[in-house]
């Protein structure tokens, strides 16, 4: 098992770290080169860059993903993929995704798409707030449990 993060805009990616180095658990953060950072991270915690075309990140994390893998993501489309691989998929606002819920969550996105399409206005997502950063972690330390405790 690893952790794959979809990392461009991953507010959780400190958290994530630190669990893994605990757990002894590899880490794949995957980013365009656009993000670059010359940040150094501890050993089994790897940075992977991409070039920043639409979906460099997404066909990468999906060239990396195995079955029994986690991967942290706030893309719909990309979690559905993932879903299908048998990887266990987490966002970071502190919610799973699921078979159950996954149909909906893109349904909702292709209409506010099909809105913004047509010239309405639609809401953004709401601000990341420290109650999502901790239910995050509370979900993101118990989904670890769970899996080593399986394995």
């Amino acid at each position: 098992m690893k952790i794959i993060v979809d990392a461009d805009a991953c507010p959780v990616k400190d958290t994530i770290i630190q669990t893994a180095l605990e757990k002894e658990i590899p880490v794949i953060l995957v980013s365009s080169f656009a993000h670059y950072s010359n940040e150094q991270h501890p050993d089994g915690i790897e940075t992977i860059y991409v070039d920043t075309g639409a979906e460099s990140a997404d066909y990468r994390i999906m060239k990396l993903a195995e079955r029994g893998d986690v991967l942290v993501t706030q893309d719909y489309g990309l979690a559905s993929l993932a879903l299908a691989k048998k990887c266990h998929v987490l966002h970071h606002k502190g919610f799973v995704y699921t078979n159950d819920n996954i149909d909906q969550l893109l349904q909702t996105r292709y209409l506010s798409a099909m809105e913004r399409k047509s010239g309405k206005r639609t809401k953004g997502p709401k601000p990341f707030t420290q109650d999502d950063r901790e239910k995050f972690a509370a979900l993101f330390t118990q989904k670890i449990r769970e899996l080593k405790n399986h394995s």
